[in-house]
């Protein structure tokens, strides 16, 4: 299992925006013998078949067909999301100020924002481009240190260690150049990466990076540290796991949505119609009836998986002592009593009897009474769908800083439990 350790770090650095990340999931799926196929198309599928497709750009859904009829096996379903927050770039507020040429960004999602200042960030996203009469779309990945965000002195700014609020207006500008006069810098950058000349740029979505790989952490080497292990981590496990499936009794699917960071409700987030279509669409391919359409959702299960938070030895205040898992000691089941996760004492008891039979230790997370809990994907597709789902995730620390931290042997043990969920 070390080799997924492996894949998992080149993963990472292969996702730095979620443009990229769907195109590391397809590059799998498509070496694995997947079928890419489109939702604008008429689909002709077939008991056994490995499929894909993506909407949006950026959302993944990829499925196997079972051998089983639907109305008796139904789904099994894993879902995770390939976004993480982080900077966008504000194209148009290129200026040249101070002898710098400098640009603005745009705050996506929650990120610890203090993270991001004082680090070597490479660009990457999605670029159209006029190529003749046709309009095109590339990927881009900058993987040079183009840009940074300084922080003020301490001399200057003596409140930075007492918890200074960063606005991001003014204080996230990142500087690209000193003594340059080019108006466009961004442009003549990505232009420069695909041999292209910045007239043909029609439009960009770009973010900045943090540069620094993915990579192993600790005198035992039992840690990951990197960016976006929320949520990249828990989409590896699942991909690798259905990549894996061979022959499954019942339909196998994987979703990889867009957008959870920022509530989800776009086209590719988990709150469109984007599962729905599918399954309804597999379950017309298999000649099923509505009725058996809606018995095979009666007969479905998710496991929605999000990172979780570990219990942090110097913040031990901030956890409930009963419900604090550590990093290496097993996924964890996330359990909120307002349902800001899905996961109830029977969908709890399928994940663990999967555990047992994986012979992978569990964990439980609640958070404290006194205070909010994050959400995820779960309850928006259990409530779309009317599917028991469980909400589990691997314990990290530092979770939506630029550096994230998790454990080998986590990520290891929740690709056994998904294998056995898949088979």
């Amino acid at each position: 299992m070390e080799h997924h350790i492996n894949d998992l770090l080149s993963f990472l650095d292969e996702g730095p925006t979620p443009f990229n990340a769907s195109a590391a999931i397809t590059r799998r799926l498509d070496k694995a013998g997947f079928t890419r196929i489109r939702e604008q198309d008429a689909w002709q599928l077939k008991p056994g078949g490995r499929y894909y497709l993506v909407r949006g750009e950026t959302a993944v859904m990829a499925f196997i067909i079972g051998s089983e009829p639907l109305a008796q096996s139904g789904f099994q379903i894993a879902a995770s999301h390939i976004d993480s927050p982080s900077l966008k770039i504000k194209g148009a507020s290129q200026k040249n100020v101070a002898n710098t040429s400098k640009v603005g960004v745009e705050v996506y999602g929650g990120p610890i924002v203090h993270t991001w200042l004082d680090r070597e960030l490479g660009l990457a996203g999605k670029v159209m481009v006029q190529d003749g009469q046709e309009l095109k779309t590339h990927l881009v990945n900058v993987a040079e240190p183009v840009a940074i965000i300084p922080n003020a002195a301490i001399h200057m700014n003596r409140d930075l260690n007492k918890g200074f609020q960063y606005n991001p207006q003014m204080h996230l500008t990142a500087i690209l150049a000193t003594g340059s006069d080019e108006e466009k810098p961004v442009k003549a950058i990505v232009a420069k990466e695909l041999n292209i000349d910045v007239e043909q740029i029609v439009d960009c979505e770009l973010y900045f990076y943090d540069l620094a790989k993915a990579t192993r952490l600790g005198l035992d080497k039992s840690m990951i540290s990197s960016g976006r292990l929320d949520n990249l981590a828990m989409t590896h496990a699942i991909l690798t796991s259905l990549i894996s499936a061979k022959q499954p009794q019942s339909t196998c699917v994987a979703a990889f949505f867009d957008h959870e960071e920022i509530g989800s409700t776009t086209l590719q987030g988990a709150d469109s119609s984007f599962l729905d279509i599918i399954l309804k669409r597999i379950s017309a391919q298999m000649k099923a009836t509505p009725e058996d359409h809606f018995r095979a959702l009666s007969q479905s299960f998710m496991i929605s998986a999000d990172m979780a938070h570990a219990l942090h030895p110097s913040y031990m205040e901030k956890y409930d002592p009963d419900y604090s898992p550590l990093i290496n000691k097993g996924p964890t089941i996330k359990i909120n009593s307002n349902h800001r996760y899905a996961s109830t004492a029977s969908s709890n008891q399928r994940f663990i009897r999967l555990c047992n039979e994986a012979k992978v230790e569990y964990q439980k997370f609640m958070v404290r009474s006194d205070m909010p809990c994050g959400s995820t994907v779960g309850p928006r597709v259990s409530a779309l769908l009317g599917i028991p789902t469980i909400d589990i995730g691997n314990p990290m620390w530092a979770m939506h800083s630029v550096r994230e931290v998790c454990g080998t042997k986590d990520h290891i043990d929740l690709i056994k439990v998904l294998n056995k969920y898949y088979r």
